[in-house]
């Protein structure tokens, strides 16, 4: 009995000791979580709201809904005073002579698609290179336009480019020089004096033109892509208190590479003109900042992901892309498909492979092609029943590299056609022309695979483009692991496109793949494509821009006078 006795006292007290010691733990836990979330508070304050903008992306990312409305709700509120100027090469609308008609055109373009709707819904300015035959016809005596033309909602300014600027600017210096530097695709930058002399003398004339547009001293600016990396400084050299936001939409290299760039450095120091830089990837935000480090006297924060260079700081942050998510409902997948499959003559049974792309050798177009002769080759019993329809928007046709391009893709396409074409059937069909954003939004819902193949890409919104359209939650996207898209994109078949072998099992899969498999993946895709539009895009943009305003210290330079006509010299 006494044994027994003992015996309990002992677990009484063993139980209370191990009590006392999970009452100590928690406690100690509370503690040490409250100091932490202290030193947070203190840490957050001491480097600016952009830490704050960072660590509220997951809540926003649940709570709010990104749309329309929601982005001039923060230009009014957060950005009261500041118009919206968006400066690019393409232009949003083109005007062509065709046959003695002026014909309005819509560019195929991931950049007209992302920003399109964005100025549309600010009723801001749009400053553009005129490029088309009729455009000079269709402005006013100010160069612009009210845009779009049934619909009027922000004006398109036009900028007129002599034909040896056009060529230095964009066919030369950003498309020979900047492009393939900035691409892993094996092609070698070609970089020459007067190419380089006609891109900063382009660069200076858009900043007189954004000056002409700018409303107000403190204008939001959003620079678009490699054709404009001097415009941020010139424009910060007159509108000091500008929010200037360039978006880089294609990869920035690593610093190794970056550095074969003969103007490396003034290309840094324009960019850092910005108030943010934009990159599609965290990557490739890292890689700006390397580039910067060993090539400028700056001090960087790498924590806060941001560069002091010159008296002033510039933000370095990832912005994913995206698109308009469709809000109409657009006619049935199976009317579209219907309408596709006759128009192309092709029978019902048929499956059907669909590439968009324009016409570029970083796009993987000719690897996507050698795929599909290795798939025909190890499941020989597909022949006659697999289509692949590839749309390839001629592109830069001026550049030797692109007309090589795109004389290899018909050569390729004639060989596989004749390898495993017969009677009434041929493998591939290759339309190298343009297509309007109506026409393609039809195959991406008549498509039961698409195939992105992209060697390397900023983010690639063709991508995005079939899984908004895919409203019957069918059709697989095949997709290369080295487009940007890929990271937000998991449940897509991800793919190397230099293994010519893996990227054939890939078709297999899925054109093999089971229906409730491809209805999961397709539904899991348009959740992240319906949260991560682009309004989404421009909004964190925006509202880490208005934290940066809000720290930044008013200074009108002497001199300058504003008026509803832009600003004025004194």
């Amino acid at each position: 009995m006494t044994s027994q006795i003992s015996m309990t006292a002992l677990w009484l007290i063993v139980l209370g000791s191990l009590a006392l010691s999970a009452f100590a733990l928690v406690l100690t836990f509370r503690r040490s979580g409250r100091g932490a979330a202290e030193r947070e508070a203190v840490s957050a304050a001491a480097v600016g709201p952009l830490r704050e903008t960072e660590r509220l992306t997951a809540a926003e990312d649940a709570l709010v809904h990104w749309s329309p409305e929601m982005l001039r709700q923060i230009l009014r509120t957060e950005l009261p005073d500041g118009d919206l100027i968006v400066v690019s090469n393409r232009e949003p609308y083109v005007h062509e002579r065709v046959r003695g008609r002026i014909q309005l055109q819509v560019p195929a373009s991931g950049l007209v698609s992302a920003l399109e709707p964005i100025t549309r819904t600010c009723a801001g300015t749009w400053i553009a290179h005129g490029s088309g035959s009729a455009d000079m016809e269709t402005v006013d005596a100010g160069d612009r336009l009210a845009v779009p033309p049934s619909n009027p909602a922000y004006t398109l300014r036009r900028v007129w480019l002599t034909e040896e600027e056009y060529k230095g600017y964009y066919s030369g210096f950003a498309n020979e020089g900047l492009w393939p530097l900035c691409h892993i695709a094996f092609t070698r930058p070609i970089f020459r004096a007067a190419d380089w002399e006609c891109y900063q003398a382009v660069n200076r004339k858009f900043a007189e033109v954004v000056l002409q547009e700018a409303k107000t001293d403190r204008p939001v600016i959003l620079v678009q892509d490699y054709h404009f990396a001097l415009l941020p400084r010139l424009i910060r050299e007159k509108l000091p208190e500008a929010v200037i936001i360039t978006f880089w939409h294609i990869p920035w290299p690593n610093a190794e590479v970056f550095g074969v760039c003969p103007w490396r450095e003034e290309i840094l120091d324009g960019l850092l003109g910005s108030s943010i830089v934009g990159f599609h990837i965290q990557l490739h935000c890292n890689n700006f900042l390397d580039s910067v480090d060993r090539l400028l006297e700056s001090r960087i924060d790498r924590e806060d992901s941001s560069i002091s260079y010159g008296g002033n700081a510039t933000a370095v942050h990832p912005y994913p892309i995206s698109i308009e998510w469709p809000e109409e409902r657009p006619p049935s997948a199976r009317s579209a498909r219907e309408r596709v499959f006759q128009k192309f003559d092709l029978p019902a049974d048929m499956k059907l492979a669909l590439g968009v792309e324009r016409l570029d050798y970083t796009k993987g177009i000719l690897d996507r092609f050698r795929a599909l002769d290795e798939f025909f080759q190890q499941h020989s019993d597909w022949i006659g029943r697999v289509v692949f329809l590839q749309v390839a928007a001629p592109s830069r046709s001026t550049l030797p590299s692109y007309r090589r391009l795109h004389q290899e893709c018909l050569r390729l396409v004639a060989e596989i056609n004749e390898r495993y074409g017969r009677d009434g059937y041929q493998p591939v069909i290759m339309l190298d022309e343009h297509h309007d954003q109506s026409e393609l939004f039809e195959l991406y819902r008549a498509a039961d695979l698409c195939v992105v193949s992209s060697l390397h890409d900023g983010m690639n919104l063709v991508a995005k483009e079939f899984v908004a359209a895919r409203d019957d939650e069918q059709g697989v996207l095949v997709l290369s692991s080295f487009a940007g898209a890929s990271r937000e994109l998991p449940e897509a078949l991800l793919v190397n496109p230099f293994d010519a072998a893996g990227m054939g099992e890939a078709f297999f899969h899925a054109l093999t793949m089971d229906p409730e498999e491809i209805r999961e993946r397709m539904r899991l895709l348009r959740e992240t494509v319906r949260t991560n539009n682009v309004f989404r895009w421009a909004g964190s943009m925006l509202l880490d821009a208005a934290r940066i305003r809000r720290r930044a210290p008013s200074a009108t330079p002497a001199g300058l006078t504003f008026s509803g006509e832009g600003i004025r010299t004194a």
